[in-house]
């Protein structure tokens, strides 16, 4: 216990999933918790329940494609804990899937608004805010087994994903130049059921290719958000003080093979 004790930590995308998943643990763990997430009422219950397991939360709504909207959340960050010290940009869409014949440009961009801007933004006004607090941090930019390797029907996805990877090891490495004392990571989950991916995964079923997901992962089955959300613990505490500009692959062995 107590591998965050004291830190203050925003988590986007965090009323479902892996970011629920994260919120709580970070939380049980010691950290004082922004729920961020544009679902009011289940990011509240999340914030709550995080109270009511002895933990410091509080519910921001917040849409990730808003630079002003940023802003806010790091204002009522600092203003409600004094600080910030872990930025998680869990908060991403899989949807609209196409290949790339098959994708308009609005699709495109809308995908590329959350998943790339969104993690864009966050990590610049996280950075602005872990300098203010004066000691350090850790930010953890979620991209995917598909920004690793290719998928012939989610173009804009695997591109915004691959560009999440290489983005977080440009910020890194100006983190890491300028001595801020603040790394930058991604993580890269691979099938994990969530409630962004189960159309998907159900999608496989129906296809009747049977569990493709599970067939494909070499450990024989599909990830649990806590999974995910232990690897997010790591690289948010001390622990991992000497890793920045890396990936963290969590994939049950898929990008192996």
């Amino acid at each position: 216990m107590g591998r965050v004790e004291g830190k203050v930590a925003i988590v986007t995308g965090a009323a479902s999933g892996m970011g629920e998943a994260s919120a709580k643990l970070l939380a049980r763990q010691g950290a004082a918790v922004v729920v961020s997430d544009l679902q009011a009422d289940k990011g509240r219950q999340v914030a709550e329940a995080i109270r009511i397991a002895g933990g410091r939360s509080l519910y921001a709504e917040h849409d990730v494609t808003s630079e002003t909207g940023w802003q806010g959340v790091m204002a009522k960050t600092l203003e409600a804990f004094g600080g910030l010290h872990i930025l998680v940009n869990n908060a991403g869409v899989g949807a609209p899937f196409g290949s790339v014949e098959d994708l308009s440009l609005d699709d495109w961009r809308k995908v590329m608004a959350v998943n790339m801007e969104g993690v864009f933004l966050g990590t610049k006004y996280g950075i602005e805010a872990m300098r203010k607090t004066g000691k350090g941090g850790s930010i953890v930019n979620f991209s995917s087994t598909m920004g690793i390797v290719g998928s012939p029907s989610t173009a804009a996805y695997v591109a915004s994903k691959g560009g999440v990877k290489l983005f977080s090891k440009s910020a890194a490495l100006h983190c890491a130049k300028e001595r801020y004392g603040i790394r930058v990571n991604s993580i890269c989950p691979g099938w994990v059921r969530t409630p962004m991916s189960t159309g998907a995964l159900d999608r496989l079923a129906a296809s009747g290719a049977g569990n493709k997901a599970v067939e494909l992962t070499p450990l024989g089955r599909v990830g649990e958000p806590d999974d995910v959300a232990y690897g997010v613990l790591y690289l948010a505490s001390d622990e991992s003080s000497f890793v920045t500009g890396t990936e963290l692959v969590i994939d049950g062995g898929y990008t192996a093979q």
